[in-house]
């Protein structure tokens, strides 16, 4: 009954503006419409990702969530983990709408957000009464009109870490202006040097991830990942949006912005498996996953756990449960007791 429920207001969405689309279906997933019953788990699916104990891999990715308005209905979804954000210092608006486009032709999706949220305190307010079964983490940004970048993520960190599982540093996003410069390595050196001081100060150190972009040359991919390990991170999230339109089928191709969506998955995971050969690095594999196979592939390319973004705009949070007990499947079928067997078994299919 839920399944059919959510697939006829999947309908309903689809014929609104995406972005009040989508904050209609968070008020929802935030009043127990949405799926129910928990995380899907067994025990080849459950794992361990940088020192996180996940019932199952399959997380929703930043973006989704941006203040943490629905942990209660993420929380009852079959999801392993969740990640919210991005989160500023001070609330800012983004950019000026329209600012999200559907690509139904190309099952993708364009953003230009700009990091649009409510600010640090806002959620704050929200993470404090969070649910604990919810292994929860903070997309961590910076304010657009910041002096000092670098400072901005350290104090999300400094405020939200307490009450987060895991934190990410986001320096992939191409929605504001010049922060991609950020992932060049000297810069990214002293921010990250910045962010593990904010994380050595915190009363419970928590895990840090670095989300790269799926644009980055073969060179400045071994820089991230060799500045990554000497900082310490606990692992890298790949990938975030991309500024590539190959292959596009949609009217909306040409508006500017992140393009994530079927489009992305082999660009990401090429950038995944690659990255794999690079780092002893945990990876969370991002861009494109819409079904069991696919995550199963990224998986095979190097990931240790898989995040889910555009597509649930299409098939809603219960396609988090099928890709889980698809996943299980497979990994039965293929004969490994568990994910961490399976990782990066298949990358030489991407390098």
């Amino acid at each position: 009954m839920r399944r059919a429920f959510e697939q006829a207001g999947l309908g309903v969405l689809r014929r609104m503006d995406p972005e009040a689309a989508h904050g209609l279906a968070l008020r929802a997933l935030g009043l127990g419409m949405g799926p129910t019953g928990g995380p899907v788990t067994s025990p080849r699916l459950r794992t361990s990702l940088a020192g996180l104990e996940l019932p199952n891999p399959i997380g929703v990715a930043a973006g989704f969530d941006k203040n943490a308005v629905a942990l209660d209905g993420l929380a009852r979804c079959p999801l392993g983990f969740a990640e919210i954000g991005a989160v500023t210092p001070r609330p800012q608006e983004g950019n000026p709408r329209p600012r999200l486009f559907r690509l139904p032709e190309d099952r993708a999706v364009i953003n230009r957000f700009g990091f649009n949220n409510e600010g640090m305190e806002a959620v704050a307010a929200r993470l404090a009464r969070r649910p604990t079964s919810l292994v929860l983490g903070v997309n961590l940004g910076a304010n657009k009109d910041s002096e000092d970048r670098a400072g901005d993520f350290a104090r999300v960190l400094a405020r939200l870490g307490p009450l987060a599982d895991f934190a990410t540093v986001n320096v992939s996003s191409p929605n504001t202006e010049r922060l991609r410069d950020l992932q060049g390595r000297a810069a990214l050196s002293a921010l990250l040097a910045r962010v593990m001081e904010a994380r050595g100060a915190l009363p419970r150190p928590i895990p840090i991830l670095l989300k790269i972009a799926p644009d980055l040359s073969e060179a400045e991919l071994a820089d991230i990942a060799e500045v990554a390990t000497e900082a310490g991170l606990d692992g890298i999230v790949a990938t975030n949006t991309t500024l590539s339109r190959e292959g596009l089928r949609s009217p909306h191709a040409g508006e500017k912005g992140g393009l994530s969506g079927a489009p992305l998955f082999e660009r990401s995971t090429r950038v995944l498996a690659k990255l794999s050969t690079l780092t002893p690095l945990p990876l969370i594999g991002v861009g494109g996953v819409s079904s069991s196979e696919e995550a199963f592939e990224k998986i095979r390319a190097g990931a240790s756990a898989v995040q889910l973004y555009t597509a649930l705009a299409y098939g809603g949070l219960s396609l988090a449960g099928d890709i889980a007990r698809g996943l299980d499947s497979l990994l039965e079928r293929n004969g490994y007791a568990n994910v961490a067997q399976a990782v990066g078994t298949g990358r030489g299919r991407w390098l």
